[in-house]
């Protein structure tokens, strides 16, 4: 009698950037391997990214949808790849734009986003990279940290999934701070990731 596992069909991932794709690689490394039951289906960008040559190395289709054009085609074009690819899960890994809502509606609960500090402080508008970062030291914050949340119609005001606390230092700077949450950022949406679609 064999004691293999089924051969089941793999989950899917779309992972959405904007930049240099550090979460990307995270995402790669440890869940985009053969003995998961899971795969990076496509990588989107809203601008030349850094992050679309991380997927390329790994033979990932992937995609520029440029952030410049009319919001109503770019949801069109964005959607139509969606139909394609059909994904499981949705990932923002440092994506900058703000999703339409007819993605959201049609996707809801399957699209989660990290930001980098503890929501619901230092998210909305303008809270991204190292403003997030900077206006924590500002305000003499003891911890900071990340979350990973489901995307709604707000901009970093739907359902927290998990978060991670990082002390904020007496010497920190904005990229001090960055770099030590980023870190923890690399495991909470891989954490998240699997918990999502019970890996």
């Amino acid at each position: 009698m064999s004691l293999e596992k089924p051969n089941t069909m793999k989950k899917k991932i779309v992972v959405l950037i904007s930049g240099g794709g550090t979460n990307l690689q995270s995402l790669i490394d440890r869940l985009h391997i053969p003995e998961n039951n899971v795969e990076i289906c496509a990588v989107i960008a809203d601008r030349p990214a850094y992050g679309l040559q991380r997927a390329s190395e790994q033979n990932i289709p992937n995609f520029i949808i440029d952030r410049k054009q009319n919001k109503d085609r770019w949801t069109q074009e964005f959607l139509g790849k969606m139909d394609v690819f059909q994904p499981d899960l949705i990932v923002l890994a440092g994506f900058l734009s703000i999703l339409h809502p007819a993605i959201i509606q049609r996707y809801k609960k399957k699209i989660i986003n990290i930001h980098p500090a503890l929501l619901p402080k230092y998210g909305g508008k303008g809270m991204y990279g190292l403003n997030v970062h900077s206006a924590v030291i500002k305000a003499g914050e003891k911890e900071s940290g990340c979350t990973v949340h489901f995307v709604d119609a707000g901009v970093d005001t739907g359902e927290i999934i998990l978060q991670r606390k990082v002390e904020v230092l007496p010497d920190d700077s904005p990229e001090k701070l960055q770099q030590r949450i980023l870190n923890e950022e690399h495991k909470i949406l891989v954490e998240a990731v699997k918990k999502i679609l019970q890996l």
